[in-house]
């Protein structure tokens, strides 16, 4: 036994002292270039078995929160070189928290879905990191969309008209402070013209079965029904209100239309001029413009209207006048409007006419109450909308002037002038 120990650690003793010191030297080297620090950018952060009737601030529908970190390991060099964001995430266990604390992360931490990458063994440290989470109260709340104006252009030969409805709503979940405050403000949704095509506006035309077919509805695609909220999921949330799959964009033809009725001229003297002009003694002045009929003044020219529906101008075409308002001290021309009479009677007398036509399939998916509200916007859009004109390119403009009790209106000629 004394021989064998003699014989291990004396006989040449300096020779294996060298040798372990080597042997030493060689292993760090080689540990040394087999270990490398590598800091991932980006590193998504998973909270799992987050309590009943709780959720994390910041956390998505697919549990991982909109907040990413990075991360310094320290690990086999091969495993590291390669290794991304996508190949690894930060997984805590919210099982029995409350309220906030602190989690530091570690290597019990981090977890990859990728079979073929060792996580536990390939990294040997990270470095020290807290990162603070906050459980919250899970709040369900329906969140109002307005659905704005369009952007774009519509496609030629047509003329946006409206959409139908102005709002719905969205049901959401998530942190309370997050979802009242979506409440709170609303969101805005906005469709693009430029995503219509002519084509898929003629098809749409073409295959109405309904009477009155001026106007061309384009029911919005689902996939357009989405709206992005970054801070509750990763991808657009569905709008789930059952009224979504009523949401249309109206379009007209744009196309004149002849009014076949002549247009009457009426003084209006405001009561605020009553001490500086007689209305008894003021008069309309006929010429080639204005016809006088049987004490009528009215402009008896062949006239044409678009951007409404042929329907909306037979229901109006006899009630409808420019009237002109007589101000005394208005230099130049006299400001004028076109005034639709009884307009209340003509509303319900389009309401009457549509809810008459069986095949009007653009409303007969709507509920009475909503169908009968849709009519009544169209209507006063088109009353909103309504201009004359003399021809396709050339709108009426009227002058009319106060020259001492008679009134002369004639047509603004030349605009660019």
């Amino acid at each position: 036994m004394r021989t064998l120990l003699k014989n291990l650690f004396i006989i040449n003793w300096p020779r294996k002292c060298l040798s372990i010191i080597l042997a030493i030297a060689i292993w760090f080297l080689v540990n040394k270039s087999l270990t490398t620090n590598k800091t991932i950018s980006n590193v998504p952060v998973k909270i799992e078995n987050i309590p009943p009737g709780k959720t994390v601030e910041g956390v998505q529908s697919n549990g991982f929160l909109s907040r990413r970190v990075s991360l310094t390991l320290t690990g086999n060099k091969q495993l590291l070189e390669d290794l991304n964001s996508n190949d690894i995430q930060i997984v805590f266990d919210a099982s029995g928290q409350e309220g906030e604390w602190i989690a530091s992360i570690g290597k019990k931490n981090i977890r990859s879905d990728n079979p073929d990458l060792n996580v536990s063994q390939g990294i040997s440290r990270v470095s020290q990191q807290n990162f603070i989470i906050k459980l919250t109260k899970l709040v369900t709340e329906k969140i109002p969309i307005i659905i704005t104006q369009p952007i774009g252009e519509a496609p030629r030969g047509y003329q946006f008209l409206d959409i139908w409805p102005y709002q719905l709503f969205i049901t959401v979940s998530g942190p309370e402070d997050q979802v009242k405050h979506l409440k709170s403000r609303g969101l805005k949704l906005t469709f693009n013209l430029n995503d219509i095509s002519r084509t898929q506006l003629d098809e749409l035309g073409s295959s109405s079965i309904k009477k009155h077919s001026d106007v061309v509805s384009f029911f919005v695609p689902n996939n357009w029904k989405q709206i992005s909220l970054p801070l509750l999921s990763t991808t657009p949330i569905e709008i789930n209100d059952a009224d979504a799959k009523s949401l249309r964009i109206d379009f007209i033809r744009y196309e004149m239309l002849k009014l076949d009725a002549p247009v009457p001229v009426t003084l209006y003297f405001p009561p605020s001029v009553a001490g500086a002009v007689n209305p008894s003694k003021v008069s309309l002045v006929p010429n080639t413009l204005v016809e006088n009929r049987n004490g009528i003044k009215m402009i008896t020219d062949t006239l044409y209207a678009k951007g409404v529906s042929a329907l909306f101008l037979d229901v109006i075409k006899n009630m409808v006048e420019i009237a002109v308002v007589v101000r005394p001290d208005e230099e130049g021309c006299l400001q004028s409007s076109i005034q639709f009479i009884n307009a209340k009677d003509l509303e319900e007398r389009y309401i009457r006419f549509l809810k008459s036509d069986a095949s009007d399939d653009e409303v007969r998916d709507l509920q009475p109450q909503l169908r009968e509200a849709y009519l009544r916007n169209r209507f006063r859009n088109y009353m909103h909308r309504f201009q004359l004109y003399k021809s396709a390119s050339e709108p009426l403009e009227i002058c009319p002037k106060l020259q001492g009790n008679s009134i002369t209106i004639t047509e603004v000629k030349d605009h660019d002038s």
